[in-house]
C-alpha cells in the first residue's frame, strides 16, 4: 500500500477547495451552497498542511445574512496567499468551505493578539450548566442550523465559557477569529496543539502570539515520515470538573453546523476534580493512562499535563482513549502495541471486548486511502481484540518445510481465508456517492473535505464491494464523521446475550493506513516495527458501559443491526447503506 498517497491527496484536495463565490440574501453561494455562519469581517483560518501562506481578497458580504463566505482566507499569522493560488483560480473557480494552505509571507499583523483583546467585548451567551453534566459519558451529533435539535450539541454548549479556566485545542483546521469569539480570552489561558513541520514555522508562530499572554502554542513532532497532525482533542478545565471532548470535527465553523451543510459527531466526559491534597491513583484507568501518553508524546507543557492530572478519572473506566502516534515505533513491544490499529486491538482486549466469533463491522469515514485487503484485515482483526500480530505474520512470515510447519500453515490459510470470508459478509465502510455529494444541501462545493481518489477506487485490489453510500439521517447534510460501529454478527451469541461484545469508536481517524499506521519488519532487529504518518485520536465506548447503572445486560428487546447504539451512541446515516451498483464514489477531483 502506498502509505502516503492519502496523505498527500488530501493535501492537495485542501488546495483545490479554496475560491470565491458572491452570496445571495440567503446566504448561499453563487451554485446553491451554503457559507459559513460567522460574523461578517475577516476571518482567520488555518491550514496545517503546508508551510507557506498566500492571500485572497474578500468580498463585502451583506450584513443582512447570518453567513459569510471565508473568501479571504488570512493564516494564523495574517499573511498573504501567492502565485499558486491564483494560478488555481484561474483554472477553477467555484466556492468552497475548506481553509488554504498556509504560506510564508510578510511580518505579522498580531491579528491574534488583536482577535484575543476584541473578544473581551463579547458577553457571554451560554450560562456554566450544573457540573458534572456528562458524568458517564456521551455522544452527540453536532448541532446543524435548520434542522430539529436531537441528540446534538453546539459548540457553546460544549465549551461552557463562563467558567472556562483552561482550553487545551488540538485540530486539524483552525478558524481562530471564529474560536476566540467563542471563549473569554481574558480569564481563559489557551494552548493550541497546532501542525508546523519545520522549525522556522514554529519561530513564526511564536513570534506571533507573544504579546497574547493567555495563548501558548504547542506543536507534535512532524519529522521523517509524520505527514499529518489531524487529531481533534479538547481538555476544558472549569472550576470544579475537567471536560474531555474528542469530536470528529476541526476547529471552524462548518464543522460545527453553522452553516447547516456538514455533521461530525462528538464524545464529551466531565470529570470531578479530586480534592485538596488528593492524587491521581497509581492505578490510572485504561483511558487516563493513555490520554496522558498522548498528549505527552504531542509535547504538551508538564504544567498542563499536570492541571489535567488534578482531576477524577475513575468514571472513565470502562472507556479506552485511543490514539495514532506519529512515526516510527519498534523495539520495545509496549511501544507500538499502545498505539495505532495496535492499540485498537489492544484496548479492545483489555476491556474484555474481544470476540473468536465473526463480526458486523460498520466504518464511517469521511476520506478513504488506497485500500486493500491486507488494512481491511488489519483493522477487522483489531476489532476482535488482536493487536497487530495475526495479520502481521500472516504478511511476513516464511514457515520452514517441516511436517509440523506444513500443518501449521495450512491452519493459518485456512484462519486467513475464514477471515477474509467473513470481512466480505460482514465489513462496510460509508461513504458517499458522487450523487449523494451533488444533490447535498451545500451540493458538490461543499465536498472539499471528503476526500477520495479515482486512481485508488480503480485498483484492482481495491475492495469495491464493501463501500455504501453514506447518507445523512438529517436529510442533505454531508458527513465528516469518523465512527466505527462494532457487535457480533451472532445475536444469540455469548458476546452478545452479555452486552460485552458491541462498542463504537468515535474520533479522528480515517480508514486509511496513514490514520492507523502499518506493522512492518524491522530491516535491522527482524522485528515488528508500525510505521505512523498521522497523529490521531478517538474514543473506544463499550456498550455495556453506556447502559445505566443496575440495566438488564445485553441488548434491548428485539433490537438488531445498528439500533442496539440506539439512544447510546447516535447512528448518523442510513442504515443498511445503499450497495454502489452502477454509481461511482465522490472523488475529491468533483469539487
Amino acid at each position: 500500500m502506498r502509505g502516503s498517497d492519502d496523505d498527500e491527496e488530501l493535501r492537495k484536495a485542501i488546495a483545490l477547495s479554496l475560491a470565491e463565490h458572491e452570496t445571495d440574501s440567503n446566504g448561499c453561494t453563487g451554485d446553491g451552497s451554503q457559507a459559513s455562519q460567522v460574523p461578517t469581517k475577516a476571518i482567520d483560518i488555518i491550514d496545517l498542511l503546508s508551510d507557506e501562506e498566500s492571500h485572497m481578497p474578500q468580498k463585502k458580504i451583506p450584513t443582512e445574512t447570518p453567513y459569510r463566505l471565508a473568501s479571504e482566507q488570512f493564516t494564523l499569522l495574517g499573511l498573504n496567499r501567492k502565485e499558486m493560488e491564483e494560478q488555481r483560480l484561474a483554472r477553477k473557480r467555484k466556492a468552497s468551505i475548506s481553509p488554504p494552505p498556509s504560506r510564508k509571507g510578510p511580518k505579522s499583523t498580531k491579528l491574534v493578539a488583536e482577535l484575543a483583546k476584541s473578544s473581551l467585548s463579547i458577553n457571554a451567551t451560554v450560562s456554566a450548566p450544573n457540573p458534572l453534566q456528562f458524568p458517564r459519558g456521551t455522544v452527540k451529533k453536532t448541532w446543524a442550523f435548520s434542522h430539529p435539535r436531537d441528540q446534538d450539541i453546539k459548540i457553546e454548549e460544549v465549551l461552557q465559557r463562563a467558567d472556562l479556566t483552561l482550553a487545551v485545542f488540538s485540530s486539524f483546521q483552525w478558524d481562530v477569529e471564529w474560536l476566540l469569539g467563542k471563549i473569554n480570552a481574558s480569564s481563559t489561558r489557551m494552548v493550541f496543539i497546532m501542525q508546523a513541520k519545520e522549525d522556522a514555522t514554529k519561530r513564526q508562530y511564536e513570534r506571533d502570539t507573544a504579546s497574547t499572554q493567555n495563548l501558548r502554542l504547542c506543536f507534535p513532532d512532524m519529522a521523517g515520515q509524520i505527514n499529518c497532525m489531524h487529531s481533534k482533542l479538547m481538555l476544558l478545565a472549569h472550576p470544579s470538573y475537567l471536560r474531555v471532548v474528542v469530536p470528529t470535527a476541526n476547529l471552524v465553523p462548518y464543522d460545527w453546523g453553522e452553516g447547516g451543510v456538514m455533521e461530525n459527531m462528538v464524545f464529551l466526559i466531565d470529570l470531578p476534580r479530586l480534592a485538596a491534597k488528593q492524587n491521581l491513583p497509581e492505578n490510572l484507568t485504561l483511558f487516563a493512562t493513555e490520554l496522558i501518553h498522548f498528549i505527552r508524546a504531542m509535547g504538551l507543557q508538564e504544567d498542563v499535563i499536570r492541571s489535567v492530572c488534578n482531576f477524577d478519572f475513575s468514571a472513565t473506566k470502562g472507556l479506552a482513549f485511543v490514539h495514532t502516534i506519529g512515526g516510527a515505533h519498534s523495539g520495545d513491544a509496549d511501544s507500538w502495541r499502545h498505539t495505532g490499529y495496535c492499540g485498537l486491538g489492544r484496548a479492545v482486549k483489555e476491556l474484555g471486548l474481544g470476540s473468536d466469533g465473526p463480526l458486523e463491522v460498520d466504518f464511517v469515514t469521511s476520506s478513504i486511502g488506497a485500500l486493500n485487503i491486507d488494512f481491511i484485515t488489519m483493522m477487522y482483526l483489531a476489532a476482535k481484540g488482536d493487536d497487530g500480530l495475526m495479520e502481521f505474520e500472516w504478511r511476513t512470515c516464511k514457515q520452514a518445510k517441516t511436517k509440523d510447519s506444513n500443518a501449521a500453515g495450512q491452519q493459518d490459510q485456512l484462519l486467513k481465508k475464514q477471515t477474509v470470508t467473513s470481512i466480505e459478509q460482514g465489513f462496510r465502510i460509508y461513504f458517499p456517492a458522487h450523487d449523494t455529494v451533488v444533490k447535498s444541501k451545500g451540493g458538490a462545493s461543499c465536498g472539499g473535505t471528503i476526500c477520495f481518489q479515482a486512481k485508488w477506487y480503480s485498483a484492482a485490489t481495491f475492495p469495491r464491494h464493501l463501500l455504501r453510500d453514506c447518507k445523512s439521517q438529517r436529510k442533505g447534510m454531508l458527513m465528516h464523521n469518523k465512527v466505527l460501529f462494532v457487535r457480533p454478527k451472532e445475536p444469540s451469541s455469548p458476546e452478545a446475550a452479555s452486552g460485552t461484545g458491541g462498542w463504537a469508536y468515535v474520533g479522528s481517524a480515517n480508514c486509511s493506513e496513514s490514520a492507523w499506521g502499518k506493522l512492518i519488519k524491522d530491516k535491522t532487529s527482524k522485528t515488528p516495527k508500525l510505521n505512523c504518518r498521522n497523529w490521531e485520536c478517538g474514543v473506544l465506548l463499550p456498550l455495556a458501559h453506556l447502559q445505566a447503572p443496575g440495566s438488564i445486560a445485553g441488548y434491548a428487546k428485539d433490537a438488531s443491526g445498528l439500533d442496539i447504539f440506539e439512544g447510546l451512541v447516535p447512528v448518523p446515516m442510513h442504515y443498511p447503506g445503499e450497495e454502489y451498483g452502477s454509481r461511482r464514489p465522490w472523488f475529491y477531483t468533483d469539487h
